[in-house]
């Protein structure tokens, strides 16, 4: 205690400038986890979170038990690796090809282009995608041109991951590269000095100094992102899905959303969302125990 008081008055401007932070996440994020209790009741807003009658495990054992539960956690499960084979990697790449652009000038231009759709509304990309890809859209013409049949893309199950991965590199490749740029200004220059005097070419000196440098990076961000393998962005989905893609495009964060707020099943979308929050956290404590394993790197 002592030392924490210490430690304030040392610093007490940084706490300061913390306690905003802290105190968003303990009203928007650690009180409303009380909200989880409905889960495990048969909520009623009239009775409200105490008085509302306790049932167990009732709404988790409907759910397993349902005709959507496998759907939905195969439907997760396979975007998110899509998501985790086709967008992870897109940053680093980006990043290590906009390392190697010697014209400051055009290197800041390209910058520039691919961060900006990041700036953009989802609502206005969603949009976007739909006009692009609809029956006379610039995206289907180009298809047609090289021989597909002329169809809204949209309206077919099959090819609704392809659009919502693709769309999603589109958008975050830019922004998602600048903490890979930053990890590799903070590589030492002398490496690369002290290899190109051994006579390595561009190619070794990414594979043998480039990616070892930001390898923490990568780490730190893989596992965060394997802590939310069962969690899928449902504002996005929601905009662009339709009753015809439900087979491959319903998640659970969009069942949750429609069971929530569409049908007012409050204490079944909880149930649904303690469950996904659950295996997110075991699946995050998996994560980190194997790259401590394996190497040096891990959150804790």
């Amino acid at each position: 205690m002592n030392g924490l008081l210490k430690d304030y008055r040392k610093h007490k401007y940084l706490y300061y400038m913390i306690f905003p932070v802290v105190l968003y996440y303990f009203v928007f994020h650690y009180v409303p986890m009380y909200g989880a209790l409905i889960a495990f009741k048969d909520f009623r807003i009239a009775e409200g979170f105490i008085n509302s009658p306790w049932v167990g495990f009732k709404h988790f054992i409907s759910f397993f038990d349902s005709y959507y539960f496998w759907r939905l956690l195969k439907n997760t499960l396979i975007l998110n690796l899509y998501m985790l084979v086709f967008s992870f990697p897109a940053p680093i790449i980006f990043a290590l090809l906009i390392n190697e652009i010697v014209g400051s000038r055009f290197k800041r231009v390209v910058q520039t282009v691919t961060y900006l759709p990041h700036f953009i509304s989802l609502i206005v990309v969603c949009g976007m995608i739909t006009q692009f890809l609809a029956r006379d859209g610039i995206m289907t013409d180009l298809l047609v041109w090289l021989g597909m049949d002329r169809q809204v893309l949209l309206a077919h199950p099959q090819y609704f991951r392809a659009i919502y991965v693709i769309s999603d590199i589109w958008q975050g490749v830019g922004w998602g590269s600048i903490i890979y740029l930053a990890a590799i200004m903070g590589i030492n220059p002398e490496l690369y000095e002290a290899s190109r005097m051994d006579g390595a070419n561009r190619w070794r000196q990414i594979f043998h100094i480039t990616l070892p440098g930001i390898t923490p990076i990568i780490v730190i961000l893989f596992i965060l992102k394997i802590g939310n393998m069962l969690d899928v962005g449902f504002e996005k989905i929601i905009l662009l899905y339709n009753p015809n893609t439900y087979v491959t495009a319903d998640v659970i964060s969009t069942f949750v959303y429609r069971k929530g707020l569409q049908s007012f099943e409050f204490s079944y979308a909880t149930a649904i969302g303690v469950f996904q929050a659950v295996i997110n956290f075991i699946l995050l404590i998996a994560a980190n125990r194997f790259s401590k394993q394996i190497s040096e790197n891990s959150l804790w």
